[in-house]
C-alpha cells in the first residue's frame, strides 16, 4: 500500500501532542504526504489536497491524535520478549495505539554480556535490527547501551559513530551505583541521551538506585520515577524534581498513587515539560497491549490535569526528550496518528471525555508513515463512531474481531 497520499478528514477534535496547546484550534483535517504530514487545517481550506489524496479515512466526528510512544518498552531482538516468552507482542502493542517505542536497553537478552565489546555489539545490533524491522508497522528506536564499567571514552565514539543514541544506567556490573558517572558524562557528551533506573531493583543482581545516586550521576530522564515497580519515598521525588533538571518518567509498570501524585506536583510547579509516559513492559507487570493507554486513561481520570495534557506527555513529551521524529500533528512530522473515540457503553460521547472517567477509548484506525496499519483494534473496546476508509481495505475491516 502507497503511503504517498494520504488525507484524514471529518474529525471532531485533533489532538497536536504539544502539552502547551494540546487541541489543534479550528482543525478537523490532516493531509498525509511520503510518509509526513503535509498539513493541518480546515477541510474547506484542503478540498484541492483531499482530491488529490490516494486514500481518505473519514473519522466521523471522533478524535485524531499523535500515536502513543511509548518510551520504557523492552525490546531484546525481534517481536519477542524472553522474560514472558511471547511473539509478536510489538504488534499488538499498535493495536493498543502505540506507534513507536524506546527500549531501555536490550537488558533481558538472555546472558546479556558486560564486556565493552559485547556491550557495544548488542547496542548496535539491536539498533540496526530494528532499523529494519518494523513489526505491526511500528517504529523501534533500539539499541540502548547497557552502561557498564567496563566501557572507556573511546567506547562512546565507536557507540556514536554507529549512530545509538540511547543509552541506560541501572544493570551495570558497579559496586556502588554513583561509579558510574564517567560513563553517563561520556554518553552525554558523545550525543546519547541517558536514561536511569530509579527506586528499587527490579531483577535480581540490580542495585536500588537513590535520589543522592540520581543527583550525582545526572542522567537526562530519571526512569520511573515512580517505581519500576517500587517508588521512591516522595522526599527523594521531590528532591528530583526540584534540585534536577530530569525528564520524569511516568510507568505503567509503576506506582499508580506515586505517579498521580507527581504529575498533579509537576503541574502545580510549572515543570510539567518533564513529564513523559512509558510502560516499562514487557517485565514481571507483563506483556501489556493497552499499557501506556491504561496509563492515560487512570491520570486522566485520577488526577487534576486535562486528558489532553496527558496524551502529550505520552507522545510529544516523549518525542522532545528524545529527538524523536513523531509525536506531534503539525506538518513535517512523521505521520503516526491514532483515530479514536469513547467506547461502546461508555458515559461519555468522545474520547477525550472518556478518559476522564477513566474509560479506554476504543481505536478505529491506527495509522504509521501514513499507511493505515490497524482498523478496529483487536485490544480496545469497540469505538462508539469507527472511522471509515476510501477505497476500504477489507482485509483490515474484520482483522480485528
Amino acid at each position: 500500500m502507497s503511503s504517498g497520499s494520504l488525507a484524514i478528514v471529518g474529525a471532531g477534535a485533533i489532538l497536536s501532542g504539544d502539552w502547551r496547546a494540546p487541541v489543534v484550534q479550528g482543525a478537523d483535517t490532516v493531509i498525509v504526504r511520503d510518509g509526513m504530514i503535509s498539513a493541518v487545517g480546515r477541510e474547506a481550506d484542503l478540498r484541492s489536497e483531499i482530491a488529490a489524496s490516494e486514500q481518505t479515512v473519514d473519522a466521523v466526528g471522533t478524535t485524531v491524535a499523535p500515536g502513543l510512544i511509548d518510551s520504557h518498552c523492552h525490546v531484546v531482538l525481534g517481536d519477542y520478549t524472553p522474560r514472558q516468552k511471547t511473539v509478536d507482542f510489538l504488534a499488538s502493542y499498535v493495536h493498543g495505539g502505540i506507534t513507536s517505542v524506546v527500549s531501555p536497553g536490550e537488558i533481558h537478552a538472555p546472558g546479556r554480556p558486560s564486556s565493552a565489546i559485547g556491550v557495544k555489539a548488542l547496542a548496535i545490533a539491536a539498533k540496526e535490527c530494528f532499523d529494519n524491522f518494523r513489526p505491526g508497522g511500528m517504529t523501534v528506536h533500539a539499541g540502548a547501551v547497557v552502561l557498564e564499567p567496563t566501557l572507556q571514552e573511546r567506547d562512546f565514539a565507536d557507540l556514536q559513530e554507529a549512530g545509538v543514541r540511547l543509552a541506560k544506567f541501572g544493570f551495570g556490573r558497579y559496586a556502588d551505583p554513583a561509579d558510574g558517572v564517567d560513563q553517563v558524562r561520556w554518553a552525554k557528551q558523545h550525543g546519547i541521551t541517558v536514561m536511569s533506573h530509579s527506586g528499587g531493583a527490579s531483577i535480581p543482581g540490580s542495585k536500588p538506585i537513590t535520589p543522592e545516586h540520581l543527583r550525582t550521576l545526572a542522567p537526562h530522564v530519571c526512569g520511573h520515577v515512580n517505581g519500576g515497580p517500587t517508588a521512591l519515598d516522595e522526599a527523594g521525588v521531590d528532591l528530583i524534581m526540584d534540585e534536577t533538571d530530569m525528564a520524569l518518567q511516568l510507568v505503567q509498570a509503576g506506582n499508580l498513587r506515586s505517579a498521580v501524585r507527581i504529575i498533579n506536583r509537576a503541574a502545580e510547579r510549572e515543570i510539567f515539560d518533564r513529564v513523559v509516559i512509558g510502560s516499562d513492559t514487557p517485565t514481571g507487570t507483563g506483556v501489556m497491549p493497552l499499557g501506556v493507554l491504561k496509563t492515560v486513561a487512570e491520570l486522566s481520570s485520577l488526577s487534576e490535569v486535562d486528558p489532553a495534557r496527558v496524551w502529550a506527555a505520552a507522545s510529544g513529551s516523549n518525542a522532545r526528550v528524545w529527538n524523536l521524529p513523531a509525536g506531534f500533528v503539525e506538518p513535517g512530522r512523521a505521520a503516526d496518528l491514532v483515530v479514536l473515540d469513547a467506547p461502546w457503553g461508555s458515559t461519555r460521547e468522545d474520547a477525550l471525555g472518556a478518559l476522564a472517567v477513566g474509560d479506554i477509548p476504543g481505536i478505529s484506525a491506527v495509522i504509521t508513515s501514513g499507511v493505515v496499519r490497524t482498523l478496529r483494534s483487536r485490544n480496545t473496546p469497540q469505538a462508539a463512531r469507527a472511522a471509515e476508509v476510501t477505497p476500504r481495505i477489507e482485509h483490515l475491516e474484520h482483522a480485528g474481531h
